[in-house]
């Protein structure tokens, strides 16, 4: 199935301009869900805001989970200094490194505020080398506010108070030769990978084995993710989210990087062994890779007791959680797995039940490799 790149990176672009960290994310659901009646679907939505889109397939049970989730990193106010300007607590795992010189939206009861992320010395010209030997971290930052203030007193009085929500702006650039820069693409471009893929399966108007449930998350950067999204009718779920392009890593910035654990432990060996084969059959290129610092969408569904198959592909990002950087080539090769990963035949029929006898049930090998036989006039020199 042809991936249509001008649809995928105009999504990826609206879905970018939309501020949705944790806990502040109803407008992207709206957006997200409006794009999925487009496309001919009909999302549910749970009482917090998570979507659900079923495509229906040849059969209910055993169905197919393709999960992305909506929310970004972000902070929330912690305090209201004296000074007028505010101490911060990050949303998700992030350095605040990647937050200084950041410019935000304070979203406060009465209305939206616009500021920016300062160190607690931010002026060479008062500070001289102290700027630099500041350490960094949160306590270190505070947002300074656009508004006419310079007391807690005046702050509190624009309706400014504790946790209230910050968004940072995406700084986002798309480049003619393929590469985005932006904050927040983990995990925009999941979301617009999977609409990507939507929009090729109806255009082709592909028959599916069985159901195929899309699901969007808003809470994965707090760990929470897919905990109660999951239906009992669905055996297997694959995750899009980023992979880690970096010193050490496998991963890349082109083709799919298929993770064969985090965190959490390996991921299921025979639907990710699916996804390595469908991209050797589909001529996609591949690679895999581990993440020792990483969890998803499938870590939260799987802790919170769903017994479903489950593995990750990924788009590879430079500087995950910072500065962020991917290539378009990554977009579509992901896209391109989904779907052909949506329309493959069913292998297991098996995990059409929860639970059933031992007859169907998969084995994994054990047989002995082949090797060349042993010439001991070709032995490897060890220096």
């Amino acid at each position: 199935m042809r991936i249509d790149e001008d649809y995928l990176v105009a999504q990826l672009k609206a879905l970018l301009s939309i501020d949705s960290p944790t806990g502040y994310t109803d407008q992207v659901v709206h957006h997200c869900s409006r794009e999925l009646e487009r496309l001919g679907l009909t999302p549910e939505l749970t009482r917090r805001g998570a979507i659900r889109a079923v495509r229906q397939g040849s059969r209910r049970k055993g169905a197919r989970a393709i999960v992305a989730h909506l929310d970004t990193l972000g902070a929330q106010v912690k305090l209201v200094k004296e000074n007028g300007r505010l101490e911060l607590v990050p949303i998700g795992h992030w350095s605040a490194r990647f937050a200084e010189g950041g410019r935000v939206t304070l979203y406060s009861e009465q209305g939206s505020f616009r500021g920016t992320v300062l160190p607690l010395k931010a002026s060479g010209h008062t500070f001289n080398d102290e700027v630099d030997t500041l350490p960094v971290g949160w306590d270190y930052v505070e947002l300074r506010i656009d508004a006419i203030t310079q007391s807690r007193s005046e702050t509190r009085a624009l309706g400014i108070d504790v946790g209230d929500f910050v968004a940072f702006d995406t700084g986002a650039e798309f480049l003619d030769n393929g590469y985005i820069n932006s904050r927040h693409l983990d995990d925009k471009a999941g979301v617009a990978i999977s609409l990507a893929a939507i929009e090729a399966l109806e255009r082709e108007q592909i028959t599916t084995p069985v159901d195929v449930h899309w699901l969007f998350t808003i809470a994965e950067e707090v760990g929470v993710g897919a905990a109660s999204i999951v239906t009992s009718e669905i055996a297997s779920m694959v995750t899009i989210d980023n992979g880690t392009t970096a010193p050490g890593q496998n991963s890349s910035e082109f083709g799919v990087t298929i993770a064969m654990a985090d965190q959490a432990g390996p991921f299921d060996y025979h639907l990710t062994k699916k996804l390595v084969d469908l991209c050797r059959e589909e001529n996609i290129p591949f690679q895999k890779d581990l993440f020792r610092y990483y969890r998803s969408d499938s870590a939260s569904a799987i802790e919170a007791g769903h017994d479903v198959r489950t593995a990750l592909a990924t788009f590879g990002i430079d500087a995950s959680h910072g500065y962020e950087r991917i290539h378009v080539h990554a977009l579509n090769s992901v896209a391109e797995l989904v779907a052909a990963y949506a329309a493959s035949p069913l292998e297991i029929p098996r995990d059409t039940k929860e639970v059933s006898g031992r007859k169907g049930f998969p084995r994994q090998p054990t047989a002995q490799a082949d090797q060349p036989e042993f010439d001991p006039e070709n032995i490897p020199s060890v220096e």
